[in-house]
């Protein structure tokens, strides 16, 4: 196996784990979201519900960071694929490709990342208000 293939290789194992570890925090974000409207729902405490935008807006910019990593990996790969194998280098350091990759911001605000979040804090919001009704 060619030194740029063992490189490609690497660098596909970092792009899968930040996809997986994407994927894993929307879960828990529903997770820790619907356990604090069931404490909401329980001792009818609004607080629970006030405390649901921490991890819905917590995770929102965790999500944004894996993204905007794994999109950096992405660019690293296309830069390496076409690398002759005698300047393999075995980097992982991506701030050669920073330039061609989004700000986090701007990936917090992509349609992948906001379609999430902004209906999951829309939801936040809509029970929120349906408590305070209740009261």
């Amino acid at each position: 196996m060619s030194d740029r293939v063992a490189h490609l290789q690497i660098i596909q194992g970092v792009i899968n784990r930040l996809s997986q570890n994407s994927f894993l925090l929307k879960g828990w974000t529903v997770v820790l979201v619907s356990a604090l409207f069931a404490l909401a729902a329980g001792d009818s405490e609004i607080l629970f519900v006030y405390l649901a935008y921490l991890p819905a807006i917590a995770f929102w910019w965790l999500d944004a960071y894996f993204l905007r990593q794994e999109r950096l990996y992405r660019a690293l790969y296309d830069e390496m694929r076409e690398v002759e194998d005698a300047d393999v280098d075995f980097s992982m350091d991506t701030r050669s490709v920073a330039d061609r990759v989004a700000t986090w911001f701007k990936v917090a605000l992509s349609p992948t990342i906001i379609a999430f979040h902004l209906t999951l804090i829309g939801a936040v919001a809509l029970v929120m208000v349906i408590a305070l009704l209740r009261q």
